[in-house]
């Protein structure tokens, strides 16, 4: 069995050839047409030079012509790297030197970019029309098809093929993950059923759901982001019809969802999640088609859950939890009455487990790392270093641990409370920011809201908020406190605040903490209050 991304393609669109495999905007294409365009753009980057092991470049928004590149990089047992749509140039210089492109897919507007961050080794760049006029140096995409031959007439692959996802950097310089492709597609493709657990042993099993179902799905955030391309990959895999947007805009996602009939959205967090709530309240929008929203990679509050909850009483609302280095880790359905502050509360899978210090697991109500075993990453693309710390063994068996520490509940679930590296430690008390952000976003006034360590000279760090009011609002710091101590206890109510015109994020919706200290550091707070000896913090 070849467990292999082109493969898994390849066998949907022996089954339902004539069935619409991808919407962006006004473009469709049918499963024959992705495949014809696919193998068409493999055999022109295989004329320029590209062989197994290469990495192709995608530096785009959402699009079709993003879809087929990935899908010719793989058939040529190449591998598509994604780059930010937002990079500039020494950004780009950046990942075309650490990822060693070779060939390079991109939107004709950033064409300038391109040129002045090019790389010796970056020899092939084909410029796709976007209705700009910006001049480029190399290829046109179209014409780079007409050039290429149609067949499926490429070399046997493997499920052991790499593919590659260079994470967001929002704490740092991007990092590519290395994965085998039948690992990553054990964990995010499919081949193992995200409820059931399942195992799919068959390699044409997915293929043929599609001639039981077809679903149409919805992912939201951008290629860019590893939910948005595994949510295109598991509908193309089950001959689905997967939609796209080249950028956020809630209104024109209800639209699109009205427009096309999705059934299965894929959102990640109040990013998108509270704009599109309020556009649905705004809005007379058809979502009789919709039956399960998903959230994953950042944080979904409890207040908006609330929200989704009473406005769509008969979806399948779900939270789950993973990650660029372990994939999916686990799930939960959200429900009226189970809510909690902070992180997503779900049900781990049984290749997970929540460790200790000493690589142990952690009894229930304890805080440890999240550590995913069975099918997992073999390291960080030219880091050996950040490779050995990714990865510990837990009594025999390796594990990896990318950071983010979780709480084991009562029930044996298990509450993501985010990245170790960004817990605040005040007074020797952890504060996890995902829990603060949920309490002030509950707030009527607020909008977002990103929180942070900040130095205190008492208690080493105290906790700081940026908050990105509602239009015409204005909160205080007094505000925020009565209301915030309503669900967090009190040493974990924000000391200093920043009201900032927008809190930054990624693409994806993913906090942008980097962002945010620096921003702390070089502004003076709105409102700061000094933390006295007598000062409680309860």
């Amino acid at each position: 069995m070849t467990f292999n991304i082109a493969d898994l393609v390849e066998h949907a669109v022996d089954v339902v050839p004539e069935r619409i495999a991808a919407i962006c905007g006004e473009r469709r294409v049918t499963y024959a047409q992705l495949e014809e365009r696919a193998n068409r753009l493999a055999h022109h980057l295989a004329d320029r030079g590209v062989r197994p092991g290469s990495h192709v470049g995608i530096y785009s928004r959402n699009s079709i012509e993003a879809v087929e590149t990935m899908i010719a990089a793989y058939k040529l047992r190449a591998v598509a790297i994604n780059v930010n749509y937002r990079y500039v140039a020494g950004e780009l210089r950046y990942i075309f030197e650490d990822a060693d492109l070779v060939a390079l897919v991109h939107e004709r507007r950033t064409a300038a970019m391109v040129a002045q961050a090019r790389t010796n080794q970056l020899e092939h760049v084909i410029a796709v029309d976007d209705g700009s006029d910006v001049p480029f140096d190399g290829e046109e995409y179209e014409q780079a098809l007409a050039q290429g031959a149609p067949e499926r007439d490429f070399p046997e692959r493997s499920g052991q093929d790499t593919y590659i996802l260079y994470t967001g950097g929002t704490t740092g310089h991007p990092k590519g993950v290395l994965w085998h492709q039948e690992d990553v597609w054990r964990v995010l493709g499919g081949g193992i059923d995200f409820l059931s657990g399942e195992r799919i042993e068959d390699e044409w099993q997915q293929a043929n759901t599609g001639l039981q179902y077809s679903l149409v799905r919805f992912p939201i955030p951008p290629l860019i982001h590893g939910a948005t391309q595994w949510a295109t990959f598991q509908s193309l895999f089950s001959g689905g019809t997967v939609v796209l947007v080249p950028q956020f805009d809630a209104h024109d996602v209800w639209r699109t969802i009205e427009k096309h009939r999705a059934q299965v959205i894929l959102l990640v967090g109040d990013a998108m999640a509270r704009p599109m709530i309020e556009a649905l309240d705004e809005g007379a929008y058809d979502t009789s088609s919709v039956v399960a929203i998903a959230s994953t990679a950042a944080l979904f509050s409890p207040s908006v859950k609330e929200q989704y909850l009473a406005a769509l009483p008969n979806v399948v609302i779900t939270d789950s939890i993973g990650s660029s280095e372990a994939g999916f880790s686990g799930l939960g359905v959200v429900q009226k009455g189970l809510l909690n502050s902070g992180g997503p509360r779900v049900k781990i899978d049984g290749d997970n487990l929540v460790i200790n210090d000493d690589n142990q697991p952690v009894a229930a109500g304890e805080v440890g790392r999240l550590a995913r075993g069975g099918h997992i990453p073999f390291g960080y693309y030219k880091d050996e270093v950040k490779t050995r710390a990714l990865f510990t063994e837990v009594d025999g068996k390796r594990y990896v641990v990318p950071g983010d520490l979780a709480r084991v509940e009562d029930d044996g679930t298990v509450t993501l409370l985010g990245r170790g590296n960004m817990c605040v430690n005040t007074g020797g008390e952890k504060v996890f920011p995902e829990e603060v952000e949920g309490a002030l976003k509950s707030h009527p006034d607020v909008f977002d809201a990103l929180v942070i360590g900040i130095p205190d000279d008492r208690f080493g760090q105290r906790v700081a908020a940026l908050v990105q009011p509602r239009p015409g609002q204005s909160p205080s710091l007094s505000s925020l406190d009565v209301h915030a101590r309503t669900t967090i206890a009190g040493y974990k109510v924000p000391r200093s605040l920043w009201l900032v015109d927008e809190v930054k994020r990624s693409p994806s919706g993913k906090p942008d903490y980097v962002w945010a200290q620096a921003y702390a550091r070089d502004n003076e707070p709105t409102e700061t209050v000094t933390i006295t000896a007598g000062m409680t913090r309860l």
